[in-house]
């Protein structure tokens, strides 16, 4: 349908329905005759559906990236930035962008049909805000105070190395 633009598929359908009863009543030379009058010969030969419908979503499994973005046709959606560089499952149907990790879901947008749009949740935005505050100032931990940490000269005695320093004792270093 050259020359139109759609805003949704809401809006394809209507466009559609307005349009089909004008091109089915023409007259096509290529099968002699309106498409009107051939749909009972196109449904007579056609198969019956399956009995499980087939799958209809668009899916992918990415490594999540340090923006905490995936790109589905065109558009960047957001995702809980807690999964970055993990791998996740992206499905998009008509009308849903959905990203998990393990069977939990990571994110839910309402599918965009432009191209170049950022969509981000304002939850997604406090979560890296979060993260982002805690990597700047981790937190020291009890397990940080009660680390040993070895004495060097014992690396010294243990090679049997001895390093004099000659400005403190005024004689030359024995390397």
């Amino acid at each position: 349908m050259p020359g139109r633009t759609f805003r949704s598929p809401d809006d394809f359908n209507t466009q559609l329905a307005d349009w089909l009863p004008i091109a089915n009543s023409r007259v096509v030379r290529r099968i002699d005759g309106r498409p009107i009058d051939l749909v009972s010969v196109d449904t007579a030969a056609m198969l019956s559906l399956p009995p499980v419908p087939p799958q209809t979503a668009a899916c992918s499994q990415i490594r999540l990236p340090r923006d905490y973005y995936v790109r589905v046709l065109g558009n960047d959606y957001s995702v809980d930035p807690s999964a970055i560089g993990h791998m996740v499952d992206v499905a998009a149907d008509l009308r849903r962008v959905a990203v998990t990790r393990e069977g939990r879901v990571l994110a839910e947008h309402d599918r965009r049909w432009s191209r170049g749009l950022t969509v981000t949740d304002p939850l997604h935005v406090e979560s890296a805000a979060r993260l982002r505050e805690q990597f700047q100032n981790p937190t020291p931990t009890a397990d940080d105070a009660d680390q040993l940490v070895r004495d060097l000269g014992d690396y010294d005695r243990a090679f049997g190395v001895e390093f004099r320093c000659a400005a403190s004792c005024n004689e030359e270093a024995v390397w």
